[in-house]
């Protein structure tokens, strides 16, 4: 019998990616151990996102992590199947392209939403459960404002434009938030007054986001009715029909689109494998996350029950990540005959947006609000992405969420995802590169290559230098001369002790690469080759000058000139249009790049 372990992790949410991060981690020195990461979808869903979906606020990839990514250069084999069953007798996973052997199994299949038995729901309306669930509201919504368009009679009209939310809880609330925004421009497209929509936000309980405090429920009222959301509370739905919603109270509401965000219960895969089960849907797992009938099989997220102080772990991100954590830590200290760790949660809060400026959130107790809670929000959001995806997947969120938003739908407005062409960069790139290449030219003339000539102010310490170079340095006033009337009255300390310890021994060679580099930032500009980095360049000098106090006023140009060809330049007419996609390409092929993400798309 082989001596190999073999893990196999079944589900990419929240609980599986982080548990096959963590065994990496743990065990990756380990190689008579395998991981075997097993989904139906290449990619990586980020659950929490998806109402901007939905809300057509970012487009379908700014929720979609691809595992391939998340693992390259891990030890974690990525699979690609349908799991229909497992055989917990012969340790083995069963689909129809191929059977899977473990030693260790984790099952993280997620959940699905909960009806509670309420009619119509499954068949009249729309979940938001997966990216392809969003896509449809977002599609479907489309086509009701199309049809409203062209619609004469009064009362579909009205059932066109009516858009119910059935759920006050963060999903709901969020997906509501996004569609208040989204309506604006989905009017002004087909011609249609923005009074005419209603928004209605549909909860069975008294309260919207129960979990929150008063104060904070005050506050997301208030951000509801100033975007024009109805709310209904203790009002619950007892039947769906196609083009009505029935309520407890015996009242109608006559729509087309009814989107249900209820709550959640652990898959119904999950339940069919005949473990001993816990509620809703979940699977009896003890503190160490194990099965109670097989201690080699883990649940986390959704598919796990387990009380903590006689309440039942919540179906949150944070749950996921924490139990795929612990099913991680107990697996690899079996293998490496350690002791395992019960499971203790330690969640740090509860962030909710509504819309894309708005937020409510309370997180390790400090409750904020408005342009503070979304701040901590995204601050959230980025690091959970730099744990997954590092570099690349932040600047692919800072990316999708600031610059690259729609109808200023961000924190910041539309103020970061203005657009210039990139031809006015060019001609600006050029014309900074011929005035570093003529004060480079200009400073040749002055004979700066000339190293009998000395022209970098060093004289507190003149008397130190050898012999031939004080000869060669003539009065300040002489020295001074080719400088403009400086930003300092003298060098800061710190270039002062650079001066005196690196550069007076030979200054030649200081005022020699002074030159050179202002002539390949000043060629590399022209030519528009590697602009960011001679734009980098250009800062620094413009920097140097103004520390070593040979800097005038007509310093700052070149500081905002460069700071504006960060954007780049060297795309429109220039070189970098032919030779950065042929280094990206390399760079992300790297074994370093793809284990440190030090890379973007």
């Amino acid at each position: 019998m082989s001596k190999d372990k073999r893990i196999v992790i079944l589900g990419a949410g929240y609980g599986g990616v982080e548990a096959a991060k963590r065994l990496d981690k743990e065990l990756r020195g380990n190689n008579s151990v395998s991981i075997t990461l097993i989904d139906k979808k290449p990619y990586h869903t980020l659950m929490t996102e998806l109402h901007e979906v939905a809300g057509a606020r970012v487009e379908a990839d700014s929720v979609q992590v691809r595992l391939s990514k998340i693992f390259a250069g891990t030890k974690v084999k990525v699979v690609n199947d349908v799991i229909s069953n497992i055989d917990f007798q012969s340790k083995q996973l069963n689909s129809a392209e191929g059977k899977y052997q473990y030693d260790y199994l984790v099952i993280a299949s997620g959940a699905e939403p909960a009806f509670f038995g309420v009619e119509g729901v499954k068949e009249n309306g729309f979940t938001i459960w997966s990216l392809e669930e969003a896509l449809k509201i977002k599609q479907h919504i489309v086509e009701m404002f199309e049809k409203a368009s062209v619609e004469r009679n009064a009362e579909k009209r009205r059932a066109l434009l009516t858009f119910v939310v059935a759920g006050a809880g963060f999903t709901g609330i969020e997906t509501v938030g996004e569609l208040a925004e989204w309506k604006y421009r989905l009017c002004e497209e087909h011609e249609i007054d923005p009074e005419e929509v209603k928004l209605i936000v549909v909860e069975a309980m008294c309260n919207i986001l129960p979990i929150l405090s008063e104060k904070l429920i005050k506050k997301s009222e208030k951000y509801l009715k100033s975007m024009k959301i109805d709310v209904i509370v203790d009002a619950p739905i007892i039947k769906v029909e196609k083009d009505n919603i029935k309520l407890k109270d015996g009242s109608n509401i006559k729509t087309s689109t009814l989107i249900w965000t209820c709550g959640v219960q652990g898959s119904q895969f999950g339940a069919s494998l005949g473990l001993t089960m816990g509620k809703r849907n979940r699977v009896q797992v003890n503190e160490y996350m194990q099965s109670t009938d097989y201690p080699n099989v883990y649940l986390v997220g959704d598919n796990a029950y387990f009380e903590e102080d006689g309440k039942p772990m919540p179906q949150i991100v944070e749950t996921a990540m924490q139990t795929g954590e612990t099913a991680a830590h107990n697996i690899a200290a079996d293998i490496n005959g350690k002791e395992k760790k019960p499971f203790k949660s330690n969640y740090h809060g509860i962030m909710v947006s509504i819309g894309s400026k708005n937020a409510v959130s309370n997180v390790m107790n400090v409750e904020t609000s408005g342009f503070a809670a979304m701040g901590t929000k995204h601050m959230v959001n980025l690091h959970y992405l730099w744990g997954v995806g590092g570099f690349r997947q932040v600047v692919a969120y800072i990316m999708h969420e600031f610059f690259d938003v729609r109808d200023r739908r961000s924190m910041l407005g539309g103020h970061l995802s203005a657009r210039t062409p990139i031809l006015w960069l060019a001609i600006l790139r050029i014309y900074v590169g011929v005035v570093w290449l003529l004060e480079g030219i200009k400073k040749i003339q002055d004979g700066w290559l000339d190293p009998t000539k000395n022209f970098v102010v060093i004289l507190p310490n003149a008397s130190d230098l050898p012999q031939q170079t004080t000869d060669a340095v003539t009065s300040a006033t002489q020295i001074t001369q080719f400088w403009p009337e400086p930003l300092l009255k003298k060098p800061l300390e710190i270039y002062q002790w650079f001066m005196d310890a690196v550069i007076a021994p030979n200054p030649y060679l200081f005022q020699a690469g002074l030159v050179l580099t202002e002539i390949a930032i000043g060629l590399a500009l022209i030519v528009g080759l590697f602009t960011v980095l001679a734009a980098l360049g250009s800062l620094l000098l413009s920097v140097t000058f103004i520390i070593s106090a040979l800097a005038g006023k007509e310093i700052f140009w070149y500081i905002f000139s460069g700071l504006a060809l960060l954007g780049g330049g060297g795309r429109a007419f220039g070189l970098d249009y032919y030779v950065m996609p042929l280094l990206k390409g390399w760079w992300k092929k790297t074994r370093f790049a793809r284990r440190t993400f030090l890379y973007t798309d």
